[in-house]
């Protein structure tokens, strides 16, 4: 399970990062070269996103990254085989992160089987909340999959601990009220929503939305056990091509 992982590996470092790719951008191949790559730089966790056309909580960086892959041929089998072939590569969890549309055209228990039978840990679906989710529930639990749930700055304590009882593996605190991508601001006021965030729950906790330099992630010391970054991947990708993902992540630390 991911959260013995978790803390396992949170006895050697201070805080973990987790990136996050869209499988099938900006090419199959890229997309491997570019898991190699963040591997090799010390990532400790990895989402990859399986892309939707309408992947409502990106912003505009990754939802064009959606769009495109999806444009170039991308489809859920292909993704299943990519993502077999990077957790048979490499030995970090691997996650995906999808829309419920993708589960429910490909069956629910169909997709968690496919999940445990190419080593895929755990899954973000951010459109799907627990008082929908009994079936996808149930068959994740089944294979001791841990579906992945989210805290937002507006999320009432009670709320929080409604999800804490149901979440496995860690909760993933988004930032900032808004869509991936855009800035944010690492001050007080994270923190004391971090701080709720830890009163409500004994599961590691995940920082994403807007982590973007070495000082985002050095902020969260202390205060999260994974910081998470995505979009600014993406963005540097985009400008400097796949060779320059490396670097930058080893710069995070």
């Amino acid at each position: 399970m991911l959260e013995s992982y978790i803390h396992d590996r949170r006895k050697e470092k201070e805080i973990l990062l987790m990136t996050h790719i869209v499988m099938g951008y900006p090419s199959f191949e890229a997309s491997m070269e570019i898991v190699a790559a963040m591997v090799d730089a010390g990532v400790d966790l990895m989402e990859l996103q399986i892309p939707f056309s309408e992947p409502i909580a990106d912003g505009p960086v990754i939802l064009a990254a959606n769009q495109q892959a999806l444009e170039r041929g991308a489809t859920v089998d292909r993704c299943m085989a990519f993502a077999r072939e990077a957790a048979a590569r490499f030995e970090i969890p691997f996650l995906f992160m999808t829309y419920y549309n993708i589960l429910y055209r490909f069956g629910v228990e169909a997709f968690t089987q496919a999940m445990a039978e190419h080593r895929i840990r755990g899954a973000i679906v951010p459109d799907l909340p627990p008082e929908e989710g009994g079936e996808y529930m149930a068959d994740m639990a089944a294979r001791q999959l841990d579906p992945i749930y989210i805290y937002a700055p507006t999320t009432p304590e009670a709320r929080m601990k409604r999800i804490a009882d149901v979440g496995r593996g860690f909760i993933y605190c988004v930032a900032r009220k808004g869509v991936t991508g855009a800035e944010t601001d690492f001050s007080s006021e994270l923190t004391d929503y971090l701080d709720r965030c830890r009163r409500a729950t004994r599961l590691p906790l995940a920082v994403g939305f807007g982590v973007k330099r070495r000082e985002d992630v050095d902020f969260l010391k202390g205060k999260a056990d994974i910081a998470v970054v995505g979009s600014q991947t993406i963005r540097l990708m985009d400008r400097e091509g796949p060779g320059a993902v490396g670097d930058f992540v080893r710069s995070l630390r």
